[in-house]
């Protein structure tokens, strides 16, 4: 019985060899998960139980547990590398259509957009984002990169901040009308640029002219005429309607009125989109937003200070062309453009289990879930107990070589003794045999 105690111990020591071998091998592999080997004694038992006197038969290998402790997240530079710092696991979908998690975040893309491991064999999970860079979560899909132009879009509202300064002289609007081209009409201008729905550019103008102590007109003309596409000036000429800005003695704006509307936001109508060629204004074809540019004169002061303005706030921009890719640390994942846009393509899944011991090894450092795992969770990073995501980063193995070193030497010194044992009872038999 001594030989089959004996050899139960050389099998558990060799195990231990390669657990801790395969530790070691794995210690450069990303997202690797080091592995323990657990043992447990062996009692011969009987119905009455085994007895105070019992003597064990051995040890076999109760498990091989995996420890899913955080390993160091270092800076890769990969576009599309990513580290979970925290819970969780990436989901990943294979080729045969079943789910895999992992913690190796070497993704890149493949020639049709799709976001897979460093394989190219298993696909991210994740949720879609709809037209507008809204995130869609309902059930998990294929991340995929759009590589297309993001297409323009009209403006719909102007919004800025200003002062107009209440030193400036008034201007007499019977003795000098409001021209454009004449730079004595009018105390000061804005711009801003607009855009149409094919993405053109056209600049919209605000002339401001200071006509009594607390009142200034608005003159408001894009591509330099009116918004209807009619000339401001010339024959034939359109006057453009002004709208009267009326302040308080504290420089504060208490009215806009145009065309007899008393309304802070300018709504311009009617826009027609075109351009000048030679001094020949004629319509591009393009549409403007049916219901208007709101323009939003609210922020207007009027202070003892020099005139300025902010930087306007616009909502429409030209086409752009994709320059580069941001990941956010709840996961979502912003195409940038050469337009200053950015838009949210997608945004990453993680998983969790309530026994993450009971997931399976499936290899590519990858898990399958199992009946001891439970069914994962999936929800977006950083809710709940699930980890973040630190781009253009990789979590490296949490193995310690150090004490995998310590653990090969134990597990030698195992083996060395266990084959001890054998060796003393070879020589007792031997001992018996010339005995008889």
């Amino acid at each position: 019985m001594s030989f089959n105690i004996g050899l139960s111990g050389l099998y558990a020591a060799n195990k231990q060899l390669d657990v801790t071998g395969n530790n070691i091998a794995n210690v450069a592999t990303t997202g690797f998960k080091s592995s323990r080997a657990e043992f447990a004694d062996i009692y011969a038992a009987s119905k009455l139980g085994t007895g105070q006197n019992s003597i064990g038969n051995g040890v076999n290998l109760a498990a091989v547990s995996q420890q899913f402790t955080q390993g160091d997240v270092n800076g890769s530079g990969g576009i599309l590398d990513m580290a979970i710092q925290g819970g969780g696991f990436f989901v990943q979908k294979g080729s045969d259509g079943s789910l895999e998690y992992t913690r190796s975040g070497a993704f890149r893309a493949d020639k049709d957009g799709y976001i897979t491991n460093n394989t190219g064999t298993s696909r991210l999970q994740g949720y879609a984002a709809d037209e507008d860079g809204k995130i869609i979560k309902g059930g998990l899909v294929d991340l995929q990169l759009n590589l297309s132009n993001l297409p323009p879009k009209a403006s719909t509202k102007v919004d800025s901040t200003s002062n107009l300064n209440s030193s400036e002289p008034a201007i007499d609007q019977v003795a000098k009308p409001f021209n454009p081209n004449e730079t004595s009409t009018f105390t000061t201008q804005y711009s801003t640029t607009l855009y149409d729905s094919q993405g053109n550019a056209h600049p919209m103008v605000q002339y401001l002219v200071k006509t009594d102590g607390n009142k200034w007109n608005a003159y408001t003309l894009i591509d330099g005429r009116n918004p209807d596409g009619s000339a401001p000036t010339g024959t034939p000429s359109t006057p453009p309607v002004p709208s009267t800005l009326t302040f308080d003695g504290n420089g504060k704006l208490t009215s806009v009125v145009t065309a007899g509307v008393s309304d802070k936001t300018l709504t311009i109508t009617g826009w027609i989109p075109g351009t000048v060629t030679d001094g020949v204004w004629k319509a591009n074809g393009a549409n403007a937003n049916p219901t208007g540019i709101a323009v939003n004169m609210a922020n207007i002061t009027q202070y003892n200070s020099a005139t300025y303005r902010n930087p306007p706030v616009t909502d429409g921009y030209a086409t752009g062309q994709i320059t580069g890719l941001k990941i956010d640390g709840n996961g979502v994942l912003f195409a940038t453009f050469s337009n200053q846009q950015s838009k949210a393509i997608g945004q990453i899944s993680l998983a969790s289990f309530n026994n993450e011991q009971g997931l399976q090894p499936a290899g590519g450092t990858t898990w399958r879930e199992t009946f001891a795992s439970g069914q994962p969770g999936y929800d977006t990073p950083q809710a709940g107990t699930l980890g973040s995501i630190v781009a253009n980063s990789l979590e490296n193995s949490n193995v310690n070589l150090t004490n995998e070193l310590v653990d090969l030497i134990k597990a030698q010194s195992n083996y060395q003794a266990n084959a001890k044992t054998i060796s003393t009872q070879s020589t007792i038999m031997q001992t018996i045999i010339q005995m008889t």
